[in-house]
């Protein structure tokens, strides 16, 4: 794949282990990945998040660290070249690709939202690290209390972190408070609080269908201490501190291309495992194999068409935004948002759809637990149901379009919920 090879990283950057540098481009690592993948995907069906050999195996490969920046031991990876990455992932299991998106998402922002020498000792300093963070908020409200000697201290929860069973670090949103007043202010005035492991803990929740093996499970915070050279760690800081234009990518729209991302691989990787089934499969009652049946060739046919016209659609606007950043935008414009926003919310149900119908003609094979098409027609709907890419987005998106005001998460030009932004 171009612009993710070992040319972008500078030569003496630990990479990968920290120890030896990466082969090949992270396509390349990926397929050689592939059982790893695969074989941990099926015990993170047990265990709800990934075995450890298998974030090893992951944090081996630099799969953790492809969209940090180059200075940080990162691969500088593009929106468009990430998207790759982690749909190839995704393909061959979507939590395990949910794990790696998550892990490399936080990882990347978090290293454009801190000082650059603070990263260096971040990154550098362990280069296996892996963070996680964001989520939905807890039954406990959160505050954060400013402390006589500069750190802070938090409590409260945050919902659906997924793999932060893999995570050294973990953002926890929470409103600032007057010292030992007791409230918790407006949730709305929330901002990211950079906590280690040692700090939280995780409340073993996570018990669902869909991305079985993401791990997203609870974080509780009691009190937990901020020191002082963490308190301005946030997840965006505008201006950005390096040039690659997806730093300067508002966080709802980061947050929405990356989970398409693994919802174009699990329809991928449907579209592999029903054309493999057909081939194998002689329906009861007949004569011929699946493949030889016109309903399958009609579906097979139609719902490729879907996946590429939604991959293509999601490539084509990502671009666009990237296009205007490298044209010296500070942030996308409103227009370039919105169809980026709409591409992804399109892609990820467009995916659903492909992976129901190609369940649906498969027949009882496919509904079979050992079927691949069973745990990816979980997955699709999974994917499908997050905040940032789900079905109500559409009305949110069409209103714009029918001549409405647009939402501040819309607007383009740094719009959106904070989440940790900085400026």
């Amino acid at each position: 794949m171009e612009g993710t090879t070992e040319a972008v990283r500078p030569e003496g950057t630990a990479a990968g282990n920290g120890a030896r540098p990466l082969v090949g481009t992270p396509l390349e690592r990926i397929a050689r990945l592939k059982d790893v993948i695969a074989k941990g995907g099926d015990e993170a069906q047990k265990l709800r998040r990934l075995p450890n050999e298998t974030v090893e195996a992951l944090v081996d490969e630099g799969l953790f660290r492809f969209a940090m920046p180059a200075e940080l031991g990162g691969e500088n990876a593009s929106t468009t070249e990430t998207i790759e990455i982690l749909e190839a992932i995704s393909a061959i299991d979507a939590s395990v690709g949910w794990n790696v998106m998550l892990g490399s998402e936080i990882n990347a922002m978090a290293a454009g939202g801190m000082d650059p020498k603070l990263a260096q000792e971040v990154y550098l300093g362990h280069p296996r690290v892996i963070m996680c963070g964001g989520g939905g908020p807890g039954s406990k409200p959160s505050r954060a209390e400013k402390q006589a000697d500069g750190s802070y201290k938090v409590w409260g929860e945050a919902t659906f972190i997924s793999g932060v069973h893999n995570a050294e670090w973990c953002f926890l949103a929470a409103p600032v408070v007057p010292l030992g007043e007791g409230f918790t202010g407006n949730p709305l005035d929330a901002r990211m609080w950079f906590l280690h492991k040692s700090q939280y803990e995780i409340i073993d929740v996570w018990d669902m269908a869909g991305l079985r093996g993401s791990g997203s499970n609870t974080v509780r915070a009691d009190g937990a201490v901020v020191p002082e050279k963490y308190a301005d760690v946030q997840l965006v800081v505008m201006p950005p501190y390096y040039d690659n234009p997806v730093f300067r990518i508002p966080t709802p729209l980061r947050l929405s291309y990356n989970k398409v991302a693994v919802a174009l691989g699990v329809a991928k990787g449907a579209i592999d495992a029903f054309i493999d089934l057909a081939n194998n499969k002689i329906p009861f009652l007949s004569a011929s194999k699946l493949a030889d049946r016109p309903i399958a060739q009609h579906r097979v046919g139609e719902m490729v068409a879907k996946y590429r016209a939604a991959r293509a659609y999601v490539m084509e606007a990502m671009k666009e935004v990237e296009d205007e950043l490298w044209a010296g935008a500070d942030q996308p414009g409103a227009r370039t948002t919105q169809n980026a926003r709409l591409a992804c919310t399109y892609a990820a149900n467009a995916c659903m759809e492909v992976v129901d119908v190609l369940h649906n003609t498969a027949g009882t094979s496919g509904m079979q637990m050992k079927s691949p098409l069973e745990r990816k027609l979980r997955d699709a709907h999974g994917c499908a149901t997050h905040r940032w890419v789900a079905h109500p987005l559409f009305t949110d998106l069409g209103k714009i379009l029918l001549g409405h005001e647009a939402p501040e998460e819309f607007a383009g030009a740094g719009g959106g919920p904070g989440l940790g932004a900085k400026k």
